[in-house]
């Protein structure tokens, strides 16, 4: 496809994109007063979020302009459900329950929607093979008559399937497609009526990604999240006295989000130097992409902490919340350099510090003001900005996409 064919987001899928936005934001705020079964509990929220995200994006990808629209809007609302039942996941409301059932409901039938969206399109989505096979769906609903902590470690148990099962499914896609087609066979010669309602042997493909397209989705995604850490900045100084110290915090945050969009936006989204993202499979792109948007959520509602009470010591767990998510960001950045073979001079001297350094500063973030803790994170993001690639690519450079 040259580059006048190349196939951009169409805007169904922007539309789609709306009620990504309040989902990052309700399940930021659940990082306002951390606790680590909070934090284990946001990356299992987010991650079914992000999934049906995923699955549906590349749904659309695969379809183009054949893509459903009611398919679309079933996983539209089915995120808006999930992002007013987050804020009451695991925790009892005045008039007593939770909004679990809700939150499990919303996830199955999108989920479930999405996956038979891909299986109508007649191609097996080798490169992510949750997208439509549902993988670690089975926890999910079995949690529904499970009560208590256990329900939760179902669910992540429910992540780990799906992760686990694309990566190890993805690295041999044409095992895949060869045992489904055999499956079929045996089918057909159980029972010869099947062949009215199933594809005839051998008639299983692998689904073809278009790549900017999908490069174009992912970076999106980014985009949002880090829209949701300018308004978490934004919000918390609003109704507040504006002093010097809210005037370092806000423009600390906001230089370090401009640093991370500008990684972005010269690098792709693996936020290496001259990466070849043409080479990168999906089973490990979209992992990557997973954690280094939830990394971003996390900072995000670390940010809207110190914009909040810009002069105090973080409390409790902020600290880590803001440091460690900026720390998982750039490790999966770093394990996306090894993957394509990154210059080691960028790894050993930006990719490793940037993983070790805010880790070390939200260690003692308790003795700092939030303000100043913000500016170290700054520094390391603009150490990693500071860096030149010596193949000397152009700026601006767009983010390119993962291969199928």
């Amino acid at each position: 496809m040259s580059a006048a064919e190349e196939r951009h987001a169409s805007w169904l899928e922007l539309f789609f994109d709306l009620v990504v936005v309040v989902a990052v934001i309700q399940l930021a705020h659940r990082l306002a007063h951390p606790t680590w079964p909070d934090v284990a509990l946001f990356v299992v929220l987010y991650y079914a979020v992000w999934s049906v995200w995923t699955a549906l994006t590349l749904y659309s990808n695969v379809r183009a302009e054949r893509t459903r629209m009611l398919s679309m809007l079933i996983g539209m609302f089915g995120i808006a459900v999930m992002a007013a039942a987050a804020p009451d996941v695991a925790r009892e409301m005045d008039a007593g329950g939770t909004h679990d059932g809700w939150f499990i409901a919303a996830y199955i039938v999108s989920r479930s929607s999405a996956s038979r969206s891909l299986q109508r399109a007649g191609a097996i989505m080798t490169a992510w093979p949750a997208a439509q096979l549902g993988a670690g769906l089975t926890p999910w609903i079995a949690s529904i008559w499970v009560e208590g902590p256990w329900r939760y470690v179902m669910w992540g148990i429910g992540v780990l399937l799906d992760l686990g099962f694309s990566v190890a499914r993805g690295r041999r896609p044409e095992r895949m497609i060869e045992e489904l087609n055999e499956q079929i066979r045996r089918r057909m010669k159980r029972d010869r009526h099947l062949i009215r309602s199933r594809p005839a042997p051998g008639q299983y493909a692998p689904a073809v990604l278009e790549p900017v397209h999908l490069g174009e989705r992912l970076g999106l995604f980014v985009i949002i999240v880090l829209g949701e850490a300018v308004m978490q900045v934004v919000l918390a100084a609003s109704g507040q006295s504006w002093g010097p110290e809210l005037a370092l915090a806000a423009l600390a945050g906001f230089g370090l989000i401009v640093s991370l969009w500008w990684i972005t936006l010269q690098y792709g989204l693996s936020a290496v130097p001259g990466a070849a993202e043409r080479g990168l499979k999906a089973y490990v792109a979209l992992p990557a992409h997973f954690a280094m948007t939830a990394g971003l959520t996390a900072t995000a509602a670390g940010l809207g902490v110190v914009a909040a009470e810009p002069g105090a010591h973080l409390h409790g767990g902020a600290g880590w919340v803001l440091g460690g998510g900026l720390a998982v960001y750039f490790a999966a950045s770093a394990a996306l350099g090894l993957a394509l073979r990154a210059e080691r001079r960028w790894i050993w001297g930006w990719a490793v510090p940037s993983v070790l350094v805010p880790p070390i500063v939200a260690a003692v973030s308790g003795l700092l003001p939030g303000w100043l803790v913000v500016v170290l994170l700054l520094l390391v993001a603009l150490w990693r900005v500071a860096y030149r690639h010596r193949g000397g690519e152009a700026p601006g450079t767009a983010p390119d996409a993962a291969a199928a």
